[in-house]
């Protein structure tokens, strides 16, 4: 039901939303397997506890199997749960930052990432810090995507046309068959979107209490939405997960209303032009 719902919507080919189904597909499937969740709990967890005002759970593997994961039980409050109690503007940042922080790590240190950043994923502990609670989604980041993507958010590429046009389509943004038209098109939008995206990453710090930075998300988002040069299949598949993990990162610290540093791990990324 849902591909032929997804072809008359978004204008695709059915091979063309194969390549998006079997991404989804995959990491679904892999949210089922509890053997391999345990094992990358494990790893992640091993990994981030270098990190600030950040805990886990210990993980049992040899009281968990296929159907079963054994962990400790974490104390805390969900998000909504904590902002109720009115917490302290600095409480809120000290959260956001470890928020930040440990997506960022994976993201530039780890070249994998922690997919699902729902509210209920992750508890507010007794004594002030984010404790994580799901590794069931995870994301690898292949460096034929890690490496033009945080160039474009990170770097003063967008600044050169043509290093960016390039960038676009390694990212398959921009297609071997579009018109010079429509490269110019496509050119334009994605460097307005990708500006905006990068906001947080091109600064020192960030405020995510800012709603005209959400609201003017949106509005593109909306915009674009409408855009019958969008209804069909552009962008390589990793950006499903990649684009869900960040704008549910920035959604969480809106929520939190935290201001963070967002210089503190930085994109492995070097410009040859």
């Amino acid at each position: 039901l849902v591909k032929p719902f997804a072809f008359r919507l978004l204008g695709m080919s059915e091979k063309e939303l194969d390549v998006y189904m079997r991404e989804v597909e995959e990491r679904l499937v892999e949210e089922t397997d509890y053997e391999l969740e345990v094992r990358r709990s494990i790893e992640f967890s091993t990994a981030c506890s270098i990190l600030n005002n950040i805990v886990f759970p210990k993980y049992y593997p040899e009281l968990s199997s296929k159907r079963i994961i054994t962990m400790d039980w974490l104390e805390g409050k969900h998000l909504r749960e904590f902002l109720a109690t009115n917490p302290s503007q600095e409480l809120r940042n000290t959260i956001g930052q470890a928020l930040w922080d440990f997506y960022n790590y994976q993201q530039h240190e780890m070249r994998a990432v922690h997919a699902d950043p729902h509210p209920g994923n992750f508890m507010i502990t007794p004594d002030g810090k984010l404790g994580v609670i799901d590794f069931g989604c995870i994301k690898e980041m292949p460096e034929d995507f890690y490496t033009p993507f945080f160039s474009l958010t990170s770097t003063n590429l967008l600044d050169n046309k043509e290093e960016t046009i390039k960038a676009f389509r390694l990212l398959d943004m921009i297609h071997a068959k579009d018109s010079p038209a429509q490269v110019e098109f496509y050119y334009s939008v994605y460097k307005e979107m990708i500006a905006l995206f990068a906001m947080p990453y091109i600064t020192d710090t960030f405020d995510f209490s800012r709603s005209e930075f959400f609201d003017e998300l949106y509005r593109y988002g909306e915009k674009i939405s409408k855009m019958p040069e969008f209804k069909q299949a552009r962008g390589v598949k990793h950006f499903i997960y990649v684009n869900r993990t960040n704008f549910g990162l920035y959604n969480i610290l809106h929520e939190l209303k935290a201001e963070v540093k967002t210089d503190t791990y930085k994109p492995h990324v070097v410009l040859e032009y």
